[in-house]
């Protein structure tokens, strides 16, 4: 998909400056083996929020074709890369809470990227942060992680009692959910519009079909033609508009 692409470009430029050259590396790797399911969803949620709004309406505009100019590409395209960030730093922190990277003399495995991962986990999640700063996706972005680190204290909590209780897988889950729910919330603010319901749904359809992971964004053209078609749009606004001035 193109704009899975064109997220990927954008998430790598944005840790172009990691030093030192093996840690850039690795960040780079992880990006370039990443499912880019929610910087697609971002991108695909800033068109279908924009659509929400105009579907059935005549609107007026700057430019020549009359199509709302409110946010470039350019713009859209940096905050799904901020979003895609966010979760890759976050999936590789529990995945190294899953999986203890070192011995329990404290040596690192073979490949020796113990280390090497935190900090790559941690710059991931700082430098999407750094994207979404000051978009109104940025509360969420701050409450995605906070969740995160609440469901991994209570996964390891059921883990050690070895009893009921819940599972953990489910607990896991709630990552992507919530990195679903980032990415419409953070497309819809690119657009400078607020997701409607409809979309947030969708978000949490996703989410059922694939968490706790993201299979490749090329196995996912199915899941986001569910995403509210243009058509669609136009016949529940022109609905909504004709219910409300019926007597």
């Amino acid at each position: 998909m193109e704009e899975a692409d064109d997220c990927r470009r954008a998430a790598v430029e944005a840790v172009a400056d990691v030093e030192p050259p093996r840690l850039h590396d690795l960040v780079e790797t992880i990006l370039e083996d990443a499912s880019m399911v929610p910087g697609v969803l971002t991108i695909e949620s800033a068109g279908v929020a924009t659509r929400e709004t105009t579907a059935g309406i005549e609107t007026r505009s700057d430019s020549e074709d009359g199509v709302r100019t409110d946010s470039s590409t350019e713009g859209v395209l940096t905050h799904a890369a901020g979003v895609q960030l966010i979760y890759e730093g976050l999936r590789l922190t529990r995945t190294l809470a899953h999986e203890e990277p070192w011995h329990d003399d404290g040596e690192p495995h073979d490949d020796g990227n113990g280390d090497l991962e935190i900090l790559a986990a941690d710059i991931l999640v700082a430098r999407g942060f750094y994207l979404l700063a000051r978009t109104d996706a940025a509360g969420k972005a701050v409450r995605t992680v906070q969740a995160f680190g609440r469901d991994q204290t209570e996964r390891d909590d059921l883990i050690r009692a070895d009893g009921p209780g819940g599972d953990p897988a489910d607990l896991d889950a709630n990552l992507e959910r919530d990195v679903l729910e980032l990415a419409v919330l953070t497309g819809a603010a690119a657009a400078d519009e607020t997701p409607s319901p409809r979309l947030l749904s969708t978000a949490d359809d996703l989410a059922d079909d694939f968490a706790p992971s993201f299979p490749p964004v090329e196995k996912c053209r199915g899941a986001f033609a569910r995403l509210p078609s243009e058509r669609s749009l136009e016949d529940h606004t022109t609905d909504r508009a004709t219910s409300a001035t019926d007597p």
